[in-house]
């Protein structure tokens, strides 16, 4: 981890440049280098002159991650990195996550949109949100104002998992008014973002955080948007990641969702429903939701065929930690976490403090 943490905390070395160079050598070495020889690094001489360490911020990222227990660093070659975001071009080498770290391994669906919106723009947000949540589907969203926070809002009340990507540090809450709001996602779901734990909301920041909204979910909805929203750059990023696009259309008078109707015309898929989301989703390759290791109810629990007994032989009807059913079972920690929840949803298993306790059926 502290690699990771060395390397982003180089002046001008972005995640773009950082993963040209981990097409070359590891992450150990790009960071023996900066420190030793960076002269010996594949990189402009004039990038080089800029390069500097700043040893202050791993110092008090490692601070951060040690002072709560819902605080975590997820490195790229982690085991609970995302893996839908570790396939775009520039993935973060850093996230910092506060709340459930289990959250980052669900399948997640996008809605963003105006944070301005009309009174139908966030109940059509709200309402997809939930019934979304209530399949499974995590809910991904920026924690703004408007469509983003009517989609975190309504995921929290169906008890469905939500995740706040946002454009400062996750000890940074903004904006000020969504404090309630923050703590709600932190105690079931999470916050994330790639930038140093007490960073500030720059406006630079928000359209870069834009590809993690988009990266870490299957498809991103489009709810409310004009032709200037910024929520459009989490579509057209969608697009570029290969990763399914949908759009709400709306009245095309006061120009509202102008944005929503280009995307439609450019390909998006038209949403009226979430069923219209399911449907499109459900019709992903079997390659493309092995590779992901995504296994979950798009279309009926009937057809779920989740290999329950060596996860179900690991868990007793006494508390049984994480740690005991991955090394019982000998899954790796990502599938196994994907597959207790859906132990936990259809009733085999419950999660309480500690991990998790089988359930009595009768």
């Amino acid at each position: 981890m502290v690699d990771w943490l060395v390397v982003c905390a180089v002046s001008g070395l972005g995640p773009a440049r950082v993963q040209q160079l981990l097409t070359q050598m590891d992450v150990e070495e790009i960071r023996q280098r900066l420190e030793f020889e960076p002269q010996a690094l594949p990189l402009p001489a004039s990038l080089l002159a800029k390069c500097h360490i700043d040893f202050n911020k791993v110092e008090q990222a490692l601070t951060w991650l040690d002072s709560q227990p819902n605080h975590y660093i997820v490195t790229l070659s982690d085991p609970l990195y995302p893996p839908l975001l570790a396939q775009i071009s520039d993935p973060p080498q850093v996230l910092f996550v506060k709340g459930s770290i289990e959250s980052l391994v669900l399948p997640s669906v996008a809605i963003v949109g105006s944070r301005n919106a009309s009174r139908g723009g966030l109940d059509m947000a709200a309402d997809l949100a939930r019934h979304l949540a209530s399949q499974g589907f995590a809910i991904t969203s920026g924690m703004a104002t408007g469509i983003d926070g009517a989609a975190h809002k309504a995921t929290l009340a169906v008890n469905g998992t939500t995740m706040a990507v946002l454009g400062c540090g996750v000890e940074c809450i903004y904006p000020k008014r969504h404090l309630n709001l923050y703590q709600d996602i932190i105690n079931t779901g999470c916050v994330i973002s790639e930038y140093w734990p007490d960073i500030g909301p720059f406006a630079g920041n928000f359209p870069r955080r834009n590809r993690i909204v988009s990266g870490l979910s299957l498809g991103t909805v489009v709810v409310e948007a004009s032709r200037k929203s910024g929520s459009l750059i989490s579509a057209r990023l969608a697009m570029e990641q290969n990763r399914e696009v949908f759009a709400v259309p709306g009245s095309v008078l006061g120009g509202y969702s102008q944005g929503c109707h280009d995307l439609i015309k450019n390909g998006a898929k038209l949403v009226e429903s979430a069923a219209d989301i399911i449907e499109e989703l459900s019709c992903l390759s079997d390659y493309h939701l092995e590779q992901l290791h995504l296994r979950h109810h798009i279309q009926d629990n009937a057809i779920c065929d989740l290999p329950f007994h060596p996860l179900l032989a690991s868990v007793g009807y006494e508390t049984t930690a994480v740690d005991a059913v991955v090394e019982d079972s000998g899954k790796p920690i990502d599938l196994v976490l994907i597959q207790m929840l859906e132990l936990e949803l259809q009733g085999w298993v419950a999660a309480v403090p500690g991990g998790y306790v089988r359930l009595k059926r009768s």
